[in-house]
């Protein structure tokens, strides 16, 4: 196929790819947040990508991953996955050669904490509704 031009993909599209294929392994709670994202939660501004960093290059890219696992799940194997599926998704939908993919677990996620995540977000949504 010729080429008839550039394409760009933002590097905000490549990190949206990776925390949804992070999120998509079973014992991945859930993203964490760094300070730019707590930021841009203190401005309202959604992030989609939360617990992601890239960097995007020409034809290449590396991701960082700072995630919580599920108490009881195999951490190596569930970073492995985290791993093996970022890889697959964003070569897969932009054609980038993902170089290295860093997985940080920030934390565990007991079932005990639950209650207390569902009043967190309970009153978020109020906040953001006033």
């Amino acid at each position: 196929m010729a080429e008839v031009g550039n394409i760009k993909i933002a590097d905000e599209v490549v990190a949206v790819i990776a925390s949804k294929a992070a999120t998509n392994i079973d014992g991945v709670h859930k993203m964490s947040g760094n300070v730019a994202d707590e930021v841009n939660k203190f401005l309202g501004k959604k992030n989609s990508a939360k617990g992601i960093k890239v960097e995007v290059g020409e034809k290449e890219c590396t991701v960082d991953a700072y995630i919580v696992v599920d108490y009881g799940k195999p951490i190596p194997e569930v970073a492995n996955a985290v791993q093996q599926n970022i890889i697959k998704e964003i070569t897969m939908m932009t054609g980038l050669n993902v170089v290295e993919v860093n997985v940080y677990i920030q934390d565990l996620h007991f079932p005990s904490d639950d209650k207390e995540e569902i009043e967190a977000e309970n009153e978020e949504l109020i906040e953001e509704a006033y």
